[in-house]
């Protein structure tokens, strides 16, 4: 399979990972993200050469669905997070970053 191929595998498993966060449906997620981490494995252990302009492309496209569907499970886990705190009456808790020791 071409990194060109697998680029685009990566792209369609993005999409259904997207529709199937949109549509709550874990079994074709599950199938999606296990499609994507495959073609993703196959070009981490497959060529080294430079990537062509049209590769560059799809990487780039397959970055920024990764980052939405990023945005979307960070966005469900804060509209769970905020109907547990409703539920038990607890105070959100804020994020304070420390400092590393």
């Amino acid at each position: 399979m071409s990194r060109i191929e697998a680029l685009g595998q990566v792209i369609t498993s993005l999409n259904a990972e997207l529709a199937a966060l949109k549509a709550f449906d874990i079994v074709a997620l599950a199938e999606a993200t296990d499609i994507k981490e495959q073609r993703i494995a196959l070009l981490a252990s497959g060529q080294d050469n430079p990537l062509s302009t049209e590769e560059r492309a799809l990487a780039e496209e397959a970055m920024r669905l990764n980052e939405l569907a990023r945005v979307y499970v960070n966005l469900m886990s804060a509209n769970v997070r905020q109907r547990l705190e409703a539920l038990t009456g607890t105070a959100p808790v804020a994020y304070t970053p420390r400092a590393a020791a």
